[in-house]
């Protein structure tokens, strides 16, 4: 008889704990993504690019923090942004 420990789940199978992650916001927190972004553009442009509240009236990290770690549309697209301000400008 087989016991149910006998075959890990799938997320412990593929946790992506090896040290070539290909994924871009490996190691990475969401305020460290937010800070870069304010950096890369300023409050005004992320507004613009993305338009949430936290980014256009009255800006900070710390209500960024808080509004996208409740509103997982919003995360997706802050994390889409910074994924593609991450690559190398392609060469025309």
């Amino acid at each position: 008889m087989k016991s149910k420990d006998s075959t890990p789940p799938a997320a412990a199978v593929n946790s992506g704990s090896s040290s070539g992650s290909k994924d871009p916001l490996h190691g990475l927190t969401l305020e460290m993504v937010i800070t870069r972004l304010e950096a890369q553009f300023g409050w005004e442009e992320l507004g613009r690019r993305i338009k949430i509240k936290c980014f256009t009236d009255d800006p900070s990290v710390s209500s960024s923090l808080k509004f996208l770690r409740r509103t997982p549309w919003a995360r997706q697209k802050v994390e889409a942004l910074y994924i593609r301000s991450q690559r190398p400008a392609r060469k025309s």
